[in-house]
C-alpha cells in the first residue's frame, strides 16, 4: 500500500488530514515539522506522497522540500503544500523546489482524494 507523509505542526490538521487519509485506505504517516518529516522520509521508503504545510518551527515546509530534493536526492516523492499562505513568491520557490500542487486551507479531503490517491501510487 502507497503511504503518504503529513507533516504539519497544527495536531488539528495532521489529525485530519491523516484521519481522512486514512479512512479512505491510504496508509499515512505524520510528521509535526519539516525537520521530522525529514527523519519520517528517510525511515519510510515507501511514500509517495508528501502533503506539508509551509509554515512550521524548527524547518518550514519548502526548505523540507529543498532538503529532500537536494540532501536526500529524492526527485521522485511527489509534493502538495496545504498552507495558508498564498504569496506568489512562496509558490515560485515550491515550484522550483518541484512540488506538484498548492492547496490553501481548508483541507477539502473529497476534493483532492482521487488526486492524492493517484500521486500516492
Amino acid at each position: 500500500m502507497a503511504k503518504i507523509l503529513v507533516v504539519d505542526d497544527s495536531s488539528t490538521v495532521r489529525d485530519e488530514v491523516s484521519g481522512f487519509l486514512s479512512k479512505n485506505g491510504l496508509d499515512v504517516v505524520t510528521a509535526v515539522d519539516g525537520k521530522d518529516g525529514l527523519t519520517k522520509l528517510q525511515a519510510n521508503p515507501g511514500i509517495k506522497l508528501v502533503v506539508s504545510d509551509v509554515n512550521m518551527p524548527n524547518m518550514d515546509g519548502l526548505t523540507m522540500v529543498e532538503k529532500i530534493r537536494s540532501e536526500l536526492g529524492n526527485s521522485s516523492v511527489n509534493v502538495i503544500m496545504l498552507t495558508t499562505e498564498s504569496s506568489p513568491n512562496m509558490k515560485e520557490r515550491g515550484k522550483a523546489a518541484g512540488i506538484k500542487g498548492w492547496i490553501v486551507k481548508p483541507f477539502k479531503g473529497e476534493a483532492v482524494l482521487e488526486t492524492f490517491k493517484k500521486l500516492a501510487s
